[in-house]
């Protein structure tokens, strides 16, 4: 199993290389999280990862059709999205505001990865996450982690930048 450091320095010089910026043109709803929630990632394809709420995290539920949810800390939560509707039963929608650098994960960059699909390595939440051939590794702009966004989810979620200036969103 690799960890976050040895993933992020295999996979930056090929981000870098051939990686495209997306930005995710979905909105998704959010609320605070409970301290010790226990959150199962589940995406199109089965579990994706297991994290537990800490202090200040938020819970995120995205709007694709497994309707994963996942928790993210709220340094990050405040830097990546903003609200658009606020709601009253604690859940309120947001649209990102961040990009992401990410990179399908084929037959060939796996070889020039060295790995070989499916692999294991530890999230930035320090759970374990299974990457497949086809999923897409991402990092935030700041390029300071590294994750899994399974097929079915980043098609629903996410558009190149220069897709999207055509799109009109």
């Amino acid at each position: 199993m690799l960890t976050q450091q040895e993933l992020l320095t295999r996979l930056r010089p090929l981000l870098e290389k051939e990686g495209r910026l997306y930005q995710k043109v979905t909105r998704i709803f959010a609320r605070p999280a409970r301290e010790g929630e226990v959150v199962n990632t589940v995406t199109a394809d089965g579990l994706e990862t297991v994290n537990v709420a800490r202090p200040g995290d938020w819970l995120v539920r995205n709007q694709t059709e497994a309707e994963e949810q996942y928790l993210i800390s709220a340094a990050k939560f405040t830097r990546r999205y903003e609200c658009i509707q606020p709601a009253d039963d604690g859940w309120a929608e947001y649209r990102a505001v961040g990009r992401i650098r990410a990179l399908e994960l084929t037959p060939q960059r796996l070889n020039a990865l060295d790995l070989c699909a499916p692999f294991d390595f530890v999230a930035p939440w320090g759970s374990l996450m299974t990457a497949r051939q086809g999923d897409f590794l991402a990092c935030p702009e700041d390029g300071d982690e590294v994750y899994r966004i399974a097929r079915a989810e980043f098609e629903q979620t996410y558009l190149p930048l220069d897709e999207r200036k055509n799109e009109g969103r």
